[in-house]
């Protein structure tokens, strides 16, 4: 029988992989819909030569003109349509490859309806991650990583007992600017910071691996996802993104995950798990490669990283309030309205702001309320 998969964010960069994965191995997967954001064309296309019994535009004028267009799909639109989607029966997987913090409540809805998840949605475990994994232990639900590094970190835990673990590794690329001084960061631009050295993502979290906040958040997805406390993360520069992870153990084995850059690894073992089949993409070579080099992260440098960890400390709502800052500055930082460097200043001092309404076990709705504060917080530094 087909595994029937839902995918939220299919437009984007992991979910256009996503779908590709997908269409590869229709043998084994049916994919009962897709939720797009204003990236139309993406789902046009689609429909165009697969069928499809439901989707998801972000904008209603764009739901009333492609619901006309193709009569044999039910569409909905903006946020509830994401929830809808996450409410279908007899759905097997969602997954949920959306940006930003509008993945929190898909995530939520969807373990409430008791439906594993392949998640590369790393808002959702950064901003509310107790919330996440204690609903998913309530309800039985599964999470599997897709973002390379914790799905390297899933694998090298396979067959392992936890308890043995001594610590996580975690590899970082550096993004684009790991070269550069503090001085010469000064003068990047936008199109400076969406070249990445090793992968091609999306806008926002390129960015963030420019910055190292992504390997920030990663640090607490990590922690999130696995149980395993801070101390016991660590985070490794590894230029050339082979290694994607490792983990120690007490007798001080390293089982280390190694593949090509290619997002469609990590995103079909996620939905095959725990089987692996064939793919299309490169084989690695390590002959070829000739050397892996590391190197300690320099924390005054990548300033961010250490912000993250002392968030994952401090814990409560205030991953939140850094999740709320990071996104906004980052947009901020795309439209051109403030410099590279400006949005480690802003997360900096919306951070320091938001201790003064830190709560120790926020509920959802506190989260949701942190996430807004930040957002809200960020414009008023940029205008004053």
């Amino acid at each position: 029988m087909k595994k029937r998969i839902v995918v939220l964010g299919a437009s984007g960069s992991v979910g256009s992989q996503t779908v590709d994965v997908l269409i590869q191995h229709q043998d084994m997967f049916e994919v009962v819909a897709l939720a797009v954001g204003q990236k139309v064309y993406f789902l046009e296309a689609y429909l165009d030569k697969y069928p499809l019994k439901y989707a998801c535009v972000q904008l209603y004028d764009d739901y009333v003109r492609i619901k006309e267009k193709y009569p044999d799909t039910r569409f909905f639109y903006g946020d509830d349509g994401l929830i809808s989607l996450t409410s279908l029966e007899n759905i097997d997987m969602v997954c949920n490859c959306l940006q930003g913090f509008v993945g929190l409540l898909p995530t939520l809805n969807a373990i409430e309806h008791r439906c594993d998840i392949a998640i590369s949605n790393k808002e959702s475990l950064v901003a509310a991650g107790n919330i996440v994994m204690e609903k998913a232990r309530l309800y039985k639900v599964n999470l599997i990583p897709v973002d390379s590094e914790h799905s390297a970190i899933f694998q090298t835990m396979r067959g392992n007992v936890r308890k043995d673990i001594k610590k996580l590794i975690i590899t970082a690329s550096g993004g684009a600017f790991r070269h550069l001084n503090r001085k010469q960061l000064e003068k990047v631009t936008k199109q400076d910071a969406l070249k990445h050295p090793r992968w091609n993502m999306g806008a926002k979290i390129t960015v963030d691996s420019a910055t190292m906040m992504n390997k920030g958040f990663e640090v607490i997805e990590a922690h999130v996802l696995f149980d395993i406390p801070y101390q016991q993360i660590d985070v490794i520069m590894h230029p050339e993104s082979i290694i994607h992870s490792m983990t120690e153990y007490s007798d001080k084995s390293v089982i280390a995950q190694l593949g090509v850059t290619d997002m469609r690894l990590p995103i079909q073992y996620a939905l095959t798990f725990p089987r692996r089949i064939f793919n299309s993409s490169e084989e690695l070579s390590l002959t070829e490669l000739g050397a892996l080099t590391f190197k300690s992260i320099d924390y005054e440098r990548f300033p961010l990283l250490d912000l993250a960890y002392a968030v994952g400390y401090l814990g409560g709502n205030m991953p939140a309030i850094l999740n709320g800052a990071n996104e906004t500055a980052v947009d901020l930082f795309l439209e051109d309205k403030i410099s590279f460097l400006d949005i480690e200043k802003i997360n900096f001092e919306v951070v320091r702001l938001g201790k003064e309404i830190y709560i120790e076990s926020p509920t959802l709705e506190e989260i949701i309320a942190s996430n807004d504060w930040a957002e809200k917080k960020v414009k008023e530094i940029i205008n004053r």
